[in-house]
């Protein structure tokens, strides 16, 4: 594998780790978050540098339904980290307390929180994209299964996927992400673990759906071109 592809992968990895553990926000700290908060921005940017190729394609070429998709994904994911990276610039406490923005805290606090929930949902749904191409550099390194383990491997995926759906309502994330609640309510006597599992179970929701949605819109664009 080239030292460029496992770069992406890393910088990915590490997105999609700190992505989860910054939803649990109150739960690893105020100072945590805003940490991990700024390393997340830093991997974003790193993993523009190491596609830029694609932004600078980005006004060539036809567009497809995959490829439209793929953009609307790419430009929701931007404004969101840009949102969120605004609302931590005002509201910083400890990483960025020495800059001297801090007007219009109740304002920076929506934005962050719109920015946050939803792009959780919309990184989650671009990594759904890009599945069948993470899957496919997997059975590199991992033997093929039986016909067998693939079905109950599918099983098991849809079952998590299906327990997304749960944890979605439960978390309240819709709300959060429409400002239908104004305030995140956290259990802090509830293990983080417990916490984690259900953002888990709601990216898988995402992905899952993201990944059958995009093999639709190339199904779709498969039979235009044979007709």
């Amino acid at each position: 594998m080239k030292q460029k592809t496992t770069l992406k992968i890393v910088v990915d990895i590490g997105m999609t780790v700190m992505l989860l553990l910054l939803m649990t926000y109150e739960l690893i700290g105020e100072a945590a978050y805003e940490w991990l908060g700024i390393g997340m921005f830093a991997l974003f940017i790193i993993h523009h540098i190491l596609n830029r190729k694609w932004s600078l394609r980005v006004f060539k070429g036809k567009y497809t339904l995959i490829r439209i998709w793929q953009t609307v994904l790419v430009i929701g994911v931007l404004i969101t980290m840009v949102g969120s990276m605004y609302g931590e610039v005002i509201l910083s406490k400890h990483a960025l307390s020495f800059l001297p923005f801090k007007g219009g805290r109740a304002f920076a606090r929506e934005i962050h929180m719109v920015s946050a929930y939803c792009g959780f949902v919309l990184i989650s749904l671009h990594l759904g994209l890009h599945w069948s191409m993470m899957m496919g550099m997997a059975r590199r390194f991992v033997k093929e299964l039986p016909t067998a383990g693939r079905w109950m491997l599918h099983g098991i995926v849809a079952f998590i996927a299906g327990y997304g759906v749960y944890a979605f309502i439960r978390r309240e994330i819709g709300h959060y992400m429409f400002l239908q609640n104004q305030y995140v309510f956290f259990d802090f006597e509830e293990p983080l673990i417990f916490l984690l599992a259900d953002y888990v179970a709601v990216m898988a929701l995402f992905v899952w759906v993201s990944h059958y949605f995009s093999k639709g819109l190339r199904y779709i664009i498969q039979i235009r071109k044979t007709k």
